[in-house]
Protein backbone atom coordinates (compact mmCIF):
# COMPACT_ATOMS: atom_id res chain seq x y z
CA UNK A 1 0.00 0.00 0.00
CA UNK A 2 1.19 3.45 -0.90
CA UNK A 3 1.65 6.66 1.61
CA UNK A 4 -1.01 8.60 -0.30
CA UNK A 5 -1.43 11.56 1.98
CA UNK A 6 0.12 14.59 0.17
CA UNK A 7 -1.02 12.78 -3.17
CA UNK A 8 -3.69 14.53 -5.71
CA UNK A 9 -7.03 12.51 -5.96
CA UNK A 10 -7.95 12.35 -9.38
CA UNK A 11 -11.56 10.47 -9.28
CA UNK A 12 -13.39 9.77 -6.65
CA UNK A 13 -15.78 7.12 -5.71
CA UNK A 14 -18.72 9.05 -7.23
CA UNK A 15 -16.54 9.88 -10.44
CA UNK A 16 -15.48 6.27 -10.59
CA UNK A 17 -18.98 5.31 -10.49
CA UNK A 18 -19.87 7.55 -12.89
CA UNK A 19 -17.33 6.39 -15.32
CA UNK A 20 -18.31 2.68 -15.18
CA UNK A 21 -21.59 2.88 -16.05
CA UNK A 22 -21.13 5.67 -18.76
CA UNK A 23 -18.61 2.58 -19.76
CA UNK A 24 -20.84 -0.07 -20.15
CA UNK A 25 -23.44 2.10 -22.02
CA UNK A 26 -20.88 2.87 -24.66
CA UNK A 27 -19.65 -1.27 -24.28
CA UNK A 28 -23.41 -2.23 -25.18
CA UNK A 29 -23.77 1.27 -27.74
CA UNK A 30 -20.97 0.01 -29.41
CA UNK A 31 -21.93 -3.94 -29.46
CA UNK A 32 -25.24 -4.12 -30.48
CA UNK A 33 -26.73 -5.05 -26.92
CA UNK A 34 -24.76 -7.54 -24.57
CA UNK A 35 -25.13 -10.54 -26.38
CA UNK A 36 -22.17 -11.10 -27.92
CA UNK A 37 -19.76 -9.79 -25.52
CA UNK A 38 -17.62 -11.38 -22.47
CA UNK A 39 -16.14 -9.24 -19.57
CA UNK A 40 -12.55 -10.16 -18.33
CA UNK A 41 -10.70 -8.71 -16.20
CA UNK A 42 -7.29 -8.76 -15.21
CA UNK A 43 -5.88 -9.39 -12.09
CA UNK A 44 -6.24 -7.75 -9.39
CA UNK A 45 -8.14 -4.49 -9.52
CA UNK A 46 -9.06 -4.85 -13.51
CA UNK A 47 -11.51 -8.15 -11.81
CA UNK A 48 -12.57 -6.04 -9.91
CA UNK A 49 -13.91 -3.34 -12.13
CA UNK A 50 -14.61 -6.07 -14.68
CA UNK A 51 -17.62 -7.35 -11.79
CA UNK A 52 -19.27 -3.49 -11.72
CA UNK A 53 -19.34 -3.14 -15.36
CA UNK A 54 -21.44 -6.87 -15.70
CA UNK A 55 -23.35 -5.82 -12.68
CA UNK A 56 -24.06 -2.77 -14.46
CA UNK A 57 -24.81 -3.93 -17.76
CA UNK A 58 -27.15 -6.52 -15.99
CA UNK A 59 -28.91 -3.71 -14.60
CA UNK A 60 -29.37 -2.18 -18.35
CA UNK A 61 -30.01 -4.77 -20.02
CA UNK A 62 -31.57 -7.32 -17.46
CA UNK A 63 -28.64 -10.16 -18.24
CA UNK A 64 -25.39 -10.62 -17.24
CA UNK A 65 -22.50 -11.31 -19.52
CA UNK A 66 -20.40 -14.12 -18.86
CA UNK A 67 -17.45 -13.01 -16.49
CA UNK A 68 -13.73 -14.05 -16.69
CA UNK A 69 -10.35 -13.12 -15.38
CA UNK A 70 -6.51 -13.40 -16.74
CA UNK A 71 -3.99 -13.72 -14.88
CA UNK A 72 -0.99 -12.21 -17.08
CA UNK A 73 2.03 -13.14 -14.32
CA UNK A 74 3.65 -15.84 -16.19
CA UNK A 75 2.74 -13.91 -19.76
CA UNK A 76 5.00 -10.96 -18.45
CA UNK A 77 8.44 -9.80 -20.00
CA UNK A 78 10.02 -8.48 -16.91
CA UNK A 79 9.09 -11.71 -15.18
CA UNK A 80 12.74 -12.67 -13.93
CA UNK A 81 12.93 -9.08 -12.95
CA UNK A 82 9.91 -9.19 -10.41
CA UNK A 83 10.32 -12.38 -8.68
CA UNK A 84 12.07 -16.32 -8.54
CA UNK A 85 9.14 -17.20 -6.88
CA UNK A 86 5.88 -15.35 -8.98
CA UNK A 87 2.44 -15.72 -7.15
CA UNK A 88 0.21 -17.20 -9.82
CA UNK A 89 -3.73 -16.95 -9.12
CA UNK A 90 -4.63 -18.50 -11.99
CA UNK A 91 -6.84 -17.51 -14.94
CA UNK A 92 -10.50 -18.57 -15.27
CA UNK A 93 -12.52 -18.16 -18.60
CA UNK A 94 -15.60 -20.39 -17.78
CA UNK A 95 -16.87 -19.69 -21.74
CA UNK A 96 -15.56 -20.57 -25.08
CA UNK A 97 -13.94 -17.29 -26.26
CA UNK A 98 -14.24 -18.40 -30.02
CA UNK A 99 -16.72 -16.11 -31.74
CA UNK A 100 -16.90 -13.55 -28.83
CA UNK A 101 -16.04 -9.96 -28.30
CA UNK A 102 -13.84 -10.22 -25.18
CA UNK A 103 -14.08 -6.77 -23.04
CA UNK A 104 -11.03 -6.59 -21.63
CA UNK A 105 -10.97 -4.38 -18.25
CA UNK A 106 -7.86 -2.98 -16.37
CA UNK A 107 -7.63 -0.42 -13.79
CA UNK A 108 -5.01 2.19 -15.42
CA UNK A 109 -3.31 1.78 -19.14
CA UNK A 110 0.27 2.88 -18.77
CA UNK A 111 3.17 1.35 -21.37
CA UNK A 112 0.81 -1.02 -22.79
CA UNK A 113 2.97 -4.89 -21.38
CA UNK A 114 -0.06 -5.42 -18.89
CA UNK A 115 -2.34 -5.51 -22.11
CA UNK A 116 -0.48 -7.41 -24.54
CA UNK A 117 0.02 -10.16 -21.79
CA UNK A 118 -3.45 -10.11 -21.27
CA UNK A 119 -3.80 -10.54 -24.93
CA UNK A 120 -1.64 -13.55 -24.75
CA UNK A 121 -3.56 -15.28 -22.36
CA UNK A 122 -6.49 -15.01 -23.81
CA UNK A 123 -5.80 -16.18 -27.28
CA UNK A 124 -4.75 -19.07 -25.41
CA UNK A 125 -7.92 -20.22 -24.93
CA UNK A 126 -9.14 -19.54 -28.24
CA UNK A 127 -10.11 -17.12 -30.86
CA UNK A 128 -12.32 -14.49 -30.66
CA UNK A 129 -14.17 -12.32 -33.26
CA UNK A 130 -12.33 -9.13 -31.63
CA UNK A 131 -10.85 -7.62 -27.99
CA UNK A 132 -12.01 -4.60 -26.90
CA UNK A 133 -10.12 -2.93 -24.05
CA UNK A 134 -11.90 -1.12 -21.45
CA UNK A 135 -9.71 0.79 -18.16
CA UNK A 136 -10.48 3.33 -15.64
CA UNK A 137 -7.38 5.38 -16.55
CA UNK A 138 -5.33 5.85 -19.06
CA UNK A 139 -1.72 7.95 -18.12
CA UNK A 140 0.12 7.55 -21.19
CA UNK A 141 2.97 6.97 -21.65
CA UNK A 142 3.08 3.74 -24.20
CA UNK A 143 5.68 1.46 -25.14
CA UNK A 144 3.63 -0.77 -27.24
CA UNK A 145 0.96 0.68 -29.75
CA UNK A 146 -2.02 -0.19 -28.11
CA UNK A 147 -5.32 2.13 -27.26
CA UNK A 148 -8.25 2.26 -25.12
CA UNK A 149 -11.47 1.84 -26.40
CA UNK A 150 -13.31 2.84 -23.28
CA UNK A 151 -11.70 5.04 -21.05
CA UNK A 152 -12.84 5.85 -17.85
CA UNK A 153 -10.50 9.36 -17.40
CA UNK A 154 -7.29 10.32 -19.40
CA UNK A 155 -4.72 12.51 -17.41
CA UNK A 156 -1.27 13.63 -17.97
CA UNK A 157 1.67 12.02 -16.20
CA UNK A 158 5.04 12.16 -15.63
CA UNK A 159 6.90 8.40 -16.11
CA UNK A 160 7.72 8.91 -12.52
CA UNK A 161 5.01 9.53 -11.00
CA UNK A 162 2.48 6.94 -9.80
CA UNK A 163 -0.73 6.16 -10.03
CA UNK A 164 -2.53 4.71 -7.10
CA UNK A 165 -6.16 2.74 -8.02
CA UNK A 166 -7.63 1.94 -4.54
CA UNK A 167 -11.31 -0.14 -4.90
CA UNK A 168 -13.41 -0.69 -2.30
CA UNK A 169 -13.21 -5.01 -2.56
CA UNK A 170 -9.74 -4.45 -2.47
CA UNK A 171 -8.80 -1.72 -0.69
CA UNK A 172 -11.54 -0.25 1.21
CA UNK A 173 -12.07 2.57 -0.29
CA UNK A 174 -12.89 4.05 -4.04
CA UNK A 175 -10.70 6.64 -5.47
CA UNK A 176 -7.61 7.12 -7.51
CA UNK A 177 -4.99 9.02 -6.37
CA UNK A 178 -1.55 10.45 -8.47
CA UNK A 179 2.07 11.12 -6.93
CA UNK A 180 5.41 10.10 -6.39
CA UNK A 181 6.48 6.84 -4.40
CA UNK A 182 8.91 7.63 -1.34
CA UNK A 183 11.90 5.46 -0.90
CA UNK A 184 11.43 3.79 2.42
CA UNK A 185 14.45 3.72 4.70
CA UNK A 186 15.02 0.49 6.08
Amino acid sequence: MTDIDNWKKVLDADRIKRSITRIAHEILEKNGGGKRIAIVGVRTRGESLARRIVKTIAEIEGQEPPLGVVDITLYRDDLSRISEQPLVRGTSLPFNVDNKIIILVDDVLFTGRTVRAALDAIVDFGRPVAVQLAVLCDRGHREFPIRADYIGKSFPTERREVVDVRLAENDGEDGVYVGQRVPSHS
